[in-house]
């Protein structure tokens, strides 16, 4: 099963070295290199913004660049854009809110049977309200 990785797994993944690494933090990073080796992974463009954004040193957002191009992004439809707009209408009126980009993630996600990859505490508050499967590192 596909997998849509949430921007904090990736920043684990892409800029945090080995020894600063806590014990969780490392299981993630050994997850998501499992599962694009699986060639599991997915990304969509709200996703590759958030990542290049905030970069001081050009060298450094080039690189970066250079590295999320080895995953296309995946075509976002009308369709998720209205899935993820009624799912943070359904999850504001019982007093859980979001930020348009969660809702997105979870909308592209539910649509297409994939699970999200997060550390984001937000889509576990979500999960409870609406559809969305999340994936948890493998043992």
């Amino acid at each position: 099963m596909n997998v849509l990785v949430d921007t904090p797994v990736w920043s684990i993944f892409l800029r945090r070295q080995g020894r600063q690494l806590s014990p969780e933090q490392a299981r993630i990073k050994a997850e998501l290199a499992e599962l694009i080796r699986e060639g599991l992974v997915q990304i969509i463009g709200p996703i590759r913004q958030e990542l290049l954004s905030g970069i001081r040193e050009e060298a450094q957002y080039r690189t970066l660049r250079g590295r999320l191009r080895a995953f296309d992004d995946v075509l976002l439809m009308t369709a998720d854009f209205e899935e993820a707009a009624r799912a943070s209408n359904y999850c504001r009126g019982r007093g859980i809110s979001g930020s348009a980009t969660d809702f997105l993630i979870c909308a592209a996600a539910n649509r297409r049977s994939w699970r999200v990859f997060t550390t984001d505490r937000d889509f576990f508050r979500y999960a409870r309200h609406i559809a969305l499967h999340l994936h948890t590192p493998r043992p």
